[in-house]
């Protein structure tokens, strides 16, 4: 009775130990002495340590493996968000340096005395007139009323607006503005409403060399822009997107156009390129240098 409760346990706990490696032992007779017993229990047991030791080696291995590939992923996640947070600030710079282009010449326009309150559209999808118009015309002073872009044929509607005034990416040597998506439609609504529509425009913006806004590609931004807003999503998953970045203003549309060298109007076909011709002439010229006579040897 005594050996077969002892067998009968050592059974249970090694069906339990050894079937978690895959062993599985069971008294072979009822002539085994317990010593037998107790002694192949005890072989079967290193068995099974050794077993699990292997095993926990193993999975230590596999651990140490996953967890080097998990660091390389994770190491690649920071170079593409690395990348990706310097190409943001490097549009944001851009954005910022056109906002001041500008808004610029309205704070000057104030500094000199002049009352002009100015209405900001808010510019979808990355809301580049809430954030850095206003912005910079309330660091500056001026007056300013954020509007969202779909009100603008409103305010011009009512009566509130005297001018509009826009900046530029790139300019046709025709006088069509390309420029951030929208104001198309801003120089449309003045042009109903007889409201004059002036383009801020360095000289480096201005390509000559361009003979239409026709010839200027459009760049396709990611749909993402569209559906979400600083990371929150707003449109249904799956929803088929347009997002072109920009579009093209023709020149008819367009009062005149402001740049550091001096104001060009209709016809800007003829006006732009004496923009040029005026900042050529106004470059000092090089002082040349007087050549001077060569000293005659005398002859001994």
């Amino acid at each position: 009775m005594s050996a077969d409760r002892g067998g009968f346990g050592w059974f249970l706990i090694g069906l339990g130990v050894g079937a978690a490696v895959g062993v599985l032992y069971a008294p072979k007779s009822g002539q085994e002495t317990r010593e037998e017993l107790a002694s192949s229990a005890r072989e079967k047991s290193e068995y099974v340590r050794e077993q699990s030791r292997k095993a926990a080696e193993k999975v230590s291995d596999i651990t140490d493996r996953g967890r080097d590939q998990l660091n390389e992923y994770v190491d690649r996640g920071k170079d593409a968000v690395d990348r990706g947070r310097a190409q943001w600030n490097q549009y944001v710079d851009r954005g910022r340096q056109v906002v001041s282009d500008h808004v610029s010449k309205v704070s000057d326009a104030v500094e000199e005395g002049k009352r002009i309150q100015v209405i900001a559209c808010e510019t979808r999808p990355f809301l580049q007139g809430a954030r850095l118009t206003a912005w910079e015309l309330k660091k500056d002073h001026v007056p300013v009323t954020v509007i969202t872009d779909n009100m603008a044929g409103h305010v011009m509607q009512r009566g509130r607006v005297s001018c509009v005034i826009v900046g530029t990416d790139r300019t046709a040597a025709n006088g069509d503005v390309a420029n951030k998506i929208g104001t198309y439609g801003l120089a449309v609504l003045a042009h109903r409403h007889s409201i004059p529509f002036y383009v801020a425009a360095p000289l480096s913006s201005i390509d000559l060399q361009c003979p239409s806004g026709e010839r200027i590609p459009i760049e396709e931004r990611p749909a993402r822009e569209v559906t979400h807003v600083f990371d929150r999503q707003i449109a249904p998953t799956g929803v088929r997107v347009a997002n072109p970045a920009f579009d093209v203003t023709p020149s008819e549309l367009v009062t005149a156009i402001v740049t550091e060298r001096g104001i060009a109007r209709q016809p800007l076909a003829r006006t732009l390129p004496r923009l040029f011709a005026d900042a050529e002439s106004a470059r000092p010229a090089r002082a040349e240098r007087k050549a001077e006579p060569r000293k005659q040897r005398r002859r001994s």
